[in-house]
């Protein structure tokens, strides 16, 4: 009877432990802003209010505990905004740029200006991914 509750204790055991997920990595910080410094790997410009004619927005992300490998993804999308025409454009997806890291790491993930040169006014979201799991949304409005 001995037997069969330390065998029973080991499959529960060894169930959880697969059940569980091998990367520690995790998000330190998501920031938004107008720029990317590079020699700080920080945001510039932090905001989440951007004008029609900024050049990029700009999304950083710094990852910790990271195994070679970790994948971050930002899906950029225009949530409800209205281009120059007046047109509604509702949940588009604009942009999703991935990088794997070998190592902690720093992410700028960057959406360029429209070639029309103005951003339609409304609201936008990036999604971040964290080894393909949705870890985060960070929202900015474009006035």
């Amino acid at each position: 009877m001995k037997r069969l509750y330390v065998l029973l204790l080991v499959l529960v055991v060894g169930a959880l432990l697969s059940a569980c997920s091998g990367s520690t990595a995790n998000i330190q910080s998501a920031d938004l802003g107008t720029g990317f410094d590079g020699s700080a790997n920080a945001v510039t410009g932090a905001t989440t209010t951007f004008g029609k004619t900024e050049p990029a927005f700009h999304c950083v992300i710094k990852v910790a505990n990271a195994p070679d490998g970790t994948t971050v993804r930002a899906v950029w999308t225009a949530v409800n905004v209205v281009d120059a025409n007046g047109n509604a454009i509702k949940d588009k997806k604009l942009d999703e740029t991935t990088s794997t890291l070998t190592g902690d790491g720093v992410v700028n993930a960057k959406l360029n200006i429209p070639s029309t040169g103005e951003w339609p006014v409304g609201a936008y979201k990036v999604d971040i991914y964290l080894n393909d799991k949705l870890d985060r949304t960070l929202n900015a409005t474009v006035q």
